[in-house]
């Protein structure tokens, strides 16, 4: 059993699903009035390359979740998916914002998705999540889901040609560059998890 969320964590954590949820079907919309991919199911498959899209994607279920179990969430999980939300929006405004211009539906799917949810995870994090419960084993939970991806993505990437990220394109930077990248990523992540672990046992204090 985790512990339990008031009803305005319950409440807030309902909205940022359906934020995540809905930038995630506009993008849909738009990318399928755009032809980017073509039909549904292509749009669907090529969506499902982005780490944003995925993540977001988590980011609905997990809050949906949150919103409707009244026994709680785990600290661990919705710990590392907001530091995975802090990484989508701060690579996307670091290093991706410009490299594809959107408009109209387009342009507030991308800032729902890369802007707004990001935002809004690390508030509710802050006010709501039962981040007392961290503890520095919990450090291996952070880089979980973006390992998975890594792993997801490559393997995609190398059966096709076509990879999601610049800094992850295997054919354009080699093996050394696209390692050393998410080297620093990973790096990135633990001490991210580190910082929100003494948090919570600042929180605790």
């Amino acid at each position: 059993m985790f512990p339990a969320l008031p009803p305005s964590a319950r409440w807030t954590a309902a909205i940022i699903a359906l934020v995540a949820a809905g930038s995630v079907a506009a993008m849909f919309v738009y990318n399928m009035d755009t032809g980017r991919y073509g039909d549904p199911v292509a749009t669907a498959w090529g969506m499902g390359r982005f780490f944003t899209i995925l993540t977001n994607i988590l980011v609905a279920v997990t809050f949906t979740a949150a919103a409707l179990r009244r026994d709680g969430i785990g600290a661990p999980w919705v710990s590392a998916l907001t530091l995975a939300m802090v990484l989508v929006g701060g690579v996307y405004h670091t290093l991706l914002s410009g490299i594809t211009e959107f408009e109209g539906l387009g342009a507030w799917a991308d800032q729902g998705l890369h802007t707004v949810v990001p935002i809004a995870c690390v508030l509710w994090w802050i006010a709501f999540a039962p981040k007392r419960h961290l503890q520095y084993r919990d450090l291996p939970m952070f880089i979980m889901w973006p390992c998975v991806y890594v792993a997801y993505a490559l393997a995609r990437g190398d059966a096709d040609g076509t990879y999601p990220y610049p800094f992850m394109d295997l054919s354009d930077k080699g093996a050394l560059a696209v390692a050393t990248n998410l080297a620093g990523l990973v790096l990135v992540l633990l001490l991210g998890g580190v910082l929100m672990v003494m948090a919570g046992r600042y929180a605790d204090r």
